[in-house]
């Protein structure tokens, strides 16, 4: 009884670190037994973003979105990416094993964009002007910590705050996090950055890391869907879990891993509407450039391999079309169909 009064005391201590109410998506990076590298990522809302798949090639011509004084750019890599309302990219994969995340954050505060005099771009852009443009995290780190843009956020379709922040891996295995807090961007750069929630801010993320890591999850581990709950269960089961040689061991592990912090379908906080059912969960194979999908309405899951997509320079967009909830297993690069790009988030 003592030592279960204990652990309950250190759950208290651990859950006043922070304060917050968020939808809890979670990223994480997984290396295999050859030395490869695998993004989990779940999408959780608090209803259907009515997701779908694009494949987007190299050469497309690209602006921020937002009207007069975007700014432009022509996309160096092709890449697969998800969709969010049909007005932004909220993850992918590029040509070059570039992966991006974009997961909902409270805290985000862009600043005033307008004001900043600087080329504007949507937050529905943000994640694909990486993907069109970087090969490796270093290289993306290097190019946005001269911030060449200011981000503008109008209200999503569902009238929620647009405010996210962005993660990126790479094939060597290394990982950045970007933040907009109180207008000014936070970069935190690190291989060892490998887990990722919504809220708190990432630095809050890394003091109850630190925090649990001395409590050690074979004893204790909070329980509750909450952000800070499924960050610490997540890197417990992280370190925990073996690094697979097989590749269809590693890729069942990243599931499992994914699926056991995932929140069931019609879990709702009513006193804090931002706690979601998970609506999809992703797998970025980078090592084999491949990208899996599984929607929390499907029993099955499919992959895409990059290299069977068309993506050199002079290709169409094409999409994967999931508003039906469509049953699709296996390989499925052959069920995309050429589309009109769908255009970022505006006001």
């Amino acid at each position: 009884m003592k030592r279960l009064r204990h652990y309950g005391m250190i759950a208290a201590t651990a859950l006043a670190l922070v304060s917050f109410e968020a939808d809890a998506c979670i990223r994480f990076i997984y290396e295999t037994g050859t030395g490869t590298y695998v993004v989990g990522r779940s999408m959780d809302w608090m209803q259907d973003p009515g997701t779908d798949l694009w494949a987007f090639p190299q050469g497309m011509k690209r602006d921020g979105g937002v009207g007069e004084g975007s700014i432009s750019w022509t996309s160096k890599h092709g890449s697969v990416i998800a969709s969010f309302y049909s007005v932004a990219t909220v993850e992918g994969m590029n040509d070059a094993g570039l992966v991006a995340n974009t997961l909902y954050l409270t805290e985000t505060d862009y600043g005033d964009a307008k004001a900043s005099g600087k080329p504007l771009i949507s937050v529905g852009a943000w994640t694909q002007y990486v993907l069109d443009n970087f090969a490796t995290v270093a290289e993306a780190v290097d190019a946005l910590s001269k911030e060449p843009f200011a981000i503008v956020a109008p209200t999503l379709p569902n009238g929620s705050a647009a405010g996210g922040h962005l993660s990126l891996a790479d094939s060597t295995g290394d990982s950045a996090i970007f933040e907009y807090l109180g207008g000014k961007l936070v970069i935190h750069h690190d291989p060892k950055y490998t887990v990722m929630t919504n809220s708190p801010t990432f630095d809050k993320q890394l003091a109850l890391s630190a925090y649990w890591q001395e409590i050690g999850g074979m004893n204790f581990l909070p329980g509750t869907i909450k952000s800070a709950d499924r960050f610490v269960r997540t890197n417990w089961a992280l370190n925990a879990a073996p690094k697979e040689k097989d590749e269809r061991l590693a890729i069942a592990t990243a599931f499992s891993l994914i699926r056991a912090v995932s929140v069931p379908l019609g879990i709702a906080d009513k006193e804090a509407p931002n706690i979601a059912s998970t609506i999809w969960r992703s797998i970025s194979d980078i090592g084999n450039k491949r990208y899996y999908f599984e929607s929390s309405y499907s029993p099955t899951i499919f992959w895409v391999d990059i290299d069977k997509l068309k993506l050199s320079e002079g290709a169409k967009p094409m999409k994967l079309d999931l508003s039906s909830r469509p049953i699709i297993a296996g390989e499925a690069s052959d069920k995309f169909v050429e589309a009109e790009p769908f255009k970022f988030l505006s006001n």
